[in-house]
């Protein structure tokens, strides 16, 4: 675990300045694209860590940021219907141009608001979460109620149910 040496973490970490959050973006020499890599590098829970995934409207072409736990599984019927069309997969182009990030350092802010913003509510349990900060070697903390605001988002159940 390092200061940001990467211009987009290092941004990043700019970014949370001006938003005056107190965390402070690490990077790793290895990855934290996944959770679980993220958790192993970071010494925390699976849970605790955020995933901002991307998805694209199949009519209207409109990116959806679905912020949750990097625990669970996004139930994407729930987001379709919460946005009112279905879902489809949004390819690396798509994300970058919806964000400008890489899939695997997408942060959950940072980047001008989407149409559609969750964040899902099993996020709020922790006291501390971790995000990606820009890149898939950079991740930085929060409290759940700082990632609500500052993403914009709306606080719904959006986790698939085991079974």
């Amino acid at each position: 675990m390092q200061s940001p040496t990467n211009p987009t973490a290092i941004d990043f970490q700019n970014l949370l300045q001006r938003l005056g959050l107190p965390g402070q973006v690490v990077e790793f020499t290895e990855t934290t694209r996944t959770a679980a890599d993220a958790a192993a590098a970071i010494g925390c829970q699976v849970s605790q860590i955020v995933k901002s995934l991307i998805f694209k409207t199949e009519l209207s072409g409109q990116a959806v940021l679905v912020l949750t736990s990097g625990a669970n599984r996004v139930d994407e019927a729930l987001v379709a219907s919460l946005v009112g069309e279905k879902l489809a997969k949004a390819d690396a182009d798509f994300v970058r141009a919806s964000t400008g990030f890489a899939i695997g350092g997408v942060p959950p802010f940072g980047f001008p608001p989407l149409a559609h913003t969750y964040l899902d509510q099993g996020l709020l349990a922790h006291q501390t979460l971790w995000a990606a900060a820009g890149t898939p070697n950079a991740v930085f903390p929060l409290r759940p109620a700082e990632l609500a605001q500052h993403a914009g988002a709306r606080v719904v159940a959006v986790a698939k149910e085991p079974g």
